[in-house]
């Protein structure tokens, strides 16, 4: 918002009010680095059925087994740890997949080059990371379309100045003009050169898992990793009940090297789990449970982030929908039940079926968003720009969903219940009937006490109008390109600058281009 802005007066003159947009931008940059919960998690579901979720993803293990394929050291691993093993299934007696993941910390920080930046991962803490993976971009001007690296520099410069996205992500979209072979250096590049947040590394191969944490050693210090978490990979099962050497070979390199790793069963029910959302919990739960116990057997004490990503889908087309009930209740069930293993919970966020940021689009990604919020996910990956089902970016739902973001840390902070809040003083100057807008308390307080939306329009309509009548879209669109107006990089290290994009040129030189 612009300082231009103007509102009627309560007896029906203007008045113009100076300076509140730019009051409000230079309060959210001093947002922490991300959420401290204050507030009780939701409890949907009671412990006879918490219990038998747990007593079905334990018979999933011991009765079904696991698929573990294509890589011969993870079943040298489960086959070491007592598993029954036959072919690639594998099955452990009940109880033990629990016990591996023991080892697993509650909780972790993940460190980024700003240490202002670093995240706590885990416990009462919520971290919130853009959208990841989609292969199209678009915005109000250009439409949909490919993305391309400079969308892919634009959308890392404009999360590193939205302070209610805490983590970068890494995939905020494809950059499908580079090979696919070599695109993986220049994204983890441009999340340690354009930004100072948190931020994952790439998993699609073994290879660039590698290049991702062998980036992360030069510009962390191989010592400093050793002992600390400051890259993760972000994986997912092959629902149902089947888990490929992606997962396992990343394990091996993000865990193997004391860095963390999320792993997210997606599973679209009637397709990838059967119909009733409760068995698909409880097959999250195992699969994901049985990769966090495989982490522990690379590396016991590695940083593992439980996932949970439950769609429902429709039966008359077989698209996957979102913001419905049963991915909602998934939401609140799995915190439940990732708190009771004692490991830290990834979900998705801000999500949604709509190609435009449009009423749909909000509706959908605020249930989802709830719900996440409210069950207790600690890391939660796709908080803004998601479009399409996640195949496409949005510029101004990313906005527009940050936006919404800084509301829920605020429900998430919890209500003051201080002497300042009660408000004693202000009872005592203001007279029955009269009005608190004047009074001491209310000048002491009148810059936080409420959170403003950047960009909701709350003016008359006359001033809507006077202002252009633009629509929340519209809003973003000029919202986001301010952002890359005023973009400043933050400071790199010039060695340690150097020593990537040496490593970037010698690798590329040894990589042939592949666009598949």
């Amino acid at each position: 918002m612009s300082d231009n802005n103007k509102s009627k007066s309560a007896t029906g003159g203007r008045r113009r009010r100076v300076g509140r947009g730019q009051a409000r931008e230079r309060k959210v940059t001093t947002a922490p680095a991300y959420v401290k919960r204050q507030i009780p998690f939701y409890e949907f579901l009671n412990e006879e059925g918490l219990v038998k979720l747990e007593e079905q993803a334990d018979w999933l293990i011991q009765e079904i087994g696991i698929e573990f394929r294509d890589d011969p050291k993870a079943l040298e691993l489960w086959k070491a740890a007592g598993a029954d093993i036959k072919g690639t299934r594998v099955r452990l007696d009940k109880g033990l997949a629990r016990e591996l993941c023991k080892t697993a910390p509650s909780e972790f920080t993940q460190h980024a080059r700003n240490p202002e930046r670093n995240v706590r991962i885990g416990g009462t803490s919520q971290v919130f990371a853009p959208i990841y993976g989609a292969p199209f971009i678009r915005d109000v001007e250009g439409g949909r379309r490919y993305g391309t690296y400079q969308d892919f520099e634009n959308l890392v410069k404009i999360v590193s100045q939205l302070p209610s996205l805490h983590h970068s992500g890494l995939v905020i979209v494809e950059p499908c003009d580079l090979p696919v072979s070599k695109r993986h250096l220049d994204m983890v590049y441009a999340h340690m050169k354009y930004g100072d947040k948190p931020h994952l590394g790439a998993i699609t191969e073994k290879s660039r898992a590698q290049d991702s944490v062998d980036m992360a050693r030069i510009l962390h210090g191989a010592d400093f990793m050793e002992e600390h978490c400051v890259i993760m990979g972000n994986v997912n099962t092959n629902s149902p009940l089947m888990v490929d050497r992606v997962v396992t070979e990343a394990a091996q390199v993000y865990c193997g090297a004391n860095q963390g790793l999320v792993v997210v069963p997606f599973i679209l029910g009637g397709a990838m789990g059967p119909v009733t959302t409760a068995a698909s919990i409880a097959q999250a739960f195992a699969e994901a449970m049985m990769v966090g116990a495989f982490t522990q057997l690379v590396r016991p004490g590695a940083p593992f982030i439980m996932g949970n990503f439950l769609s429902s889908m429709s039966l008359r087309t077989g698209a996957p929908t979102f913001g419905m009930p049963e991915p909602v209740m998934s939401n609140m069930v799995i915190g439940q039940l990732a708190r009771r293993l004692g490991v830290p919970l990834r979900c998705g966020g801000a999500l949604t079926a709509s190609k435009l940021p449009d009423a749909q689009a909000a509706y959908e990604s605020a249930d989802s968003m709830l719900s996440t919020a409210l069950g207790g996910a600690n890391f939660i990956l796709h908080s803004a720009g998601w479009l399409e089902g996640g195949l496409c970016t949005g510029y101004e739902k990313l906005v527009l969903d940050a936006d919404r973001l800084g509301s829920y840390q605020v429900m998430l902070s919890g209500l003051a219940v201080d002497d300042n809040a009660l408000a004693r003083d202000a009872y005592r100057e203001v007279e029955p009937a009269g009005h608190f807008l004047g009074c001491a308390h209310t000048m002491k307080n009148y810059e936080d006490a409420y959170y403003e939306a950047v960009l909701s329009d709350s003016n008359n309509v006359e001033q809507w109008e006077e202002d252009g009548s633009k629509d929340a879209a519209r809003r973003a669109y000029d919202r986001w390109n301010k952002l890359l107006k005023d973009y400043q990089a933050p400071a790199l290290d010039e060695a340690k600058d150097e020593a990537l994009l040496e490593y970037i040129a010698k690798r590329k030189a040894e990589i042939p281009d592949a666009w598949y």
